[in-house]
């Protein structure tokens, strides 16, 4: 079974919230897998959501070397831009496993990792809608993750 959960944001400030909100229930093991275009939202909600764990000031993205980490009192924050790599399996030098298992793990551009992606993850499509706004879509299978999701109050 799968649950789907919708949410529009208006603008960097309401994704900025929604990012924070989902922070708030993050737990050591979770994944959060961040779809969408360039330029659709991935790493202004990372920096956000990274930001409501930690006293980060400063949240770069990634993108060039594919891996920033954070610590926090009870998991690390491991946070992923895919976007340069050339094959799913180059993943494996990039400490993923221990990421997927011992932290909190954010993955812009999961669809890199082809068939390693895990099943049991927070699915995040962000879309750019004609009105600037986003449409998050986050998809689970997790029964866990849906309760959690619901309790938000905020879909």
């Amino acid at each position: 079974m799968s649950y789907l959960f919708e949410k529009k944001c208006n603008n960097l400030e309401a994704t900025q919230r929604f990012a924070q909100s989902l922070a708030d229930i993050a737990h050591k093991g979770d994944t959060f897998a961040l779809f969408g275009t360039l330029g659709a939202g991935k790493s202004a909600f990372a920096r956000a959501f990274i930001q409501k764990l930690t006293d980060a000031k400063e949240v770069p993205s990634p993108t060039f070397t594919l891996l920033q980490t954070y610590e926090t009192d009870d998991f690390d924050i491991y946070h992923y831009d895919l976007y340069r790599l050339k094959s799913e399996e180059e993943i494996w030098e990039l400490n993923i496993e221990e990421a997927l298992f011992s932290g909190v793990t954010l993955i812009e551009w999961p669809e890199k990792m082809g068939l390693y992606l895990p099943r049991d993850i927070f699915k995040i499509k962000i879309d750019v809608l004609n009105d600037g706004g986003r449409l998050f879509q986050i998809e689970t299978i997790s029964e866990n993750k849906a309760v959690r999701l619901k309790n938000l109050s905020l879909f």
